[in-house]
């Protein structure tokens, strides 16, 4: 059964999410809005799937326990690494029916997202804020080459099993498959919220090293890379970019040092 939870608002939506006696969701840390009574709270460190081992981990003993520490660590690092928070929050509904609440970081929408087993789903960073217990949440690093042209595509959340995965985005979503549109579409790195397993990340240069290029590279706004997704599978794009939403505070500031230029002598260094 998939997760009873209602997405509200306009302008910064939100999730409220009801739980059946004995059902645990979680979220990462900093996404959690309100819940009732009795919906108990505990934070983790681990994943579902790793954090919800017997004691000692698999073969017990002094052995199960190291290997449970290290594998421990090992989810850790990726999300410091990853730049995504160090720990979960878990919401389990005992002695009936709960509600919790869940929220994004970035004025935007939300989207519930249904997993069967059979396909993965890949979100960009901080993304995800929360999903039933038989969901697991893990850490994909793309390729050398393609994270380095890329900035925003080398880090992405990879969410498997079986059940709901909420995510957040900023401004608004399309949904898109690249079938319809002859197998493949170029988008603003920044653009990219989430995509099914079986689509083809990768990052292109902005036109040759011509005039034209360095024209679309300089003035245009979108620095040296865009993003390409090709293949038969779902795909959502967000409206608003965390960076051009960083530079219009900046400019509402007065602090805009970025100039007519656009993004290759961007100042932005987030």
């Amino acid at each position: 059964m998939t997760l009873q939870q209602e997405i509200v608002g306009n302008a910064m939506q939100m999730a409220v999410v009801s739980l059946r006696p004995g059902q645990t969701v979680y979220c990462e840390a900093g996404k959690f809005l309100f819940k009732t009574v009795n919906v108990t709270m505990e934070t983790r460190l681990t994943g579902p799937s790793n954090g919800q081992q017997p004691q000692g981990g698999p073969g017990g003993g002094m052995g199960g326990m190291l290997r449970q520490a290290m594998g421990t660590a090992m989810q850790v690092g990726q999300r410091v690494l990853a730049g995504e928070s160090i720990a979960f929050q878990y919401f389990t509904s005992s002695g009936g029916e709960g509600t919790v609440g869940f929220a994004g970081v970035l004025p935007g929408e939300m989207r519930a997202l249904e997993l069967d087993g059979t396909r993965a789903w890949f979100a960009e960073k901080d993304a995800f804020v929360a999903a039933e217990s038989t969901v697991d949440f893990g850490i994909a690093f793309q390729g050398g080459r393609t994270g380095m042209k890329g900035g925003e595509g080398f880090v992405l959340e990879k969410f498997t099993g079986h059940g709901t995965v909420i995510i957040a985005g900023a401004g608004n979503f399309i949904d898109l498959n690249p079938a319809d549109f002859g197998g493949r579409i170029e988008v603003d790195t920044g653009c990219v919220v989430a995509f099914e397993e079986g689509i083809q990340y990768g990052v292109q240069r902005v036109g040759g090293l011509n005039r034209q290029g360095v024209m679309n590279a300089v003035f245009g706004g979108e620095g040296l890379s865009l993003a390409t997704l090709e293949g038969n599978g779902r795909v959502i794009l967000q409206s608003l970019t965390i960076e051009s939403l960083a530079n219009a505070l900046k400019k509402a500031q007065g602090g805009d040092k970025q100039g007519p230029t656009g993004g290759l002598f961007s100042t932005h260094a987030g």
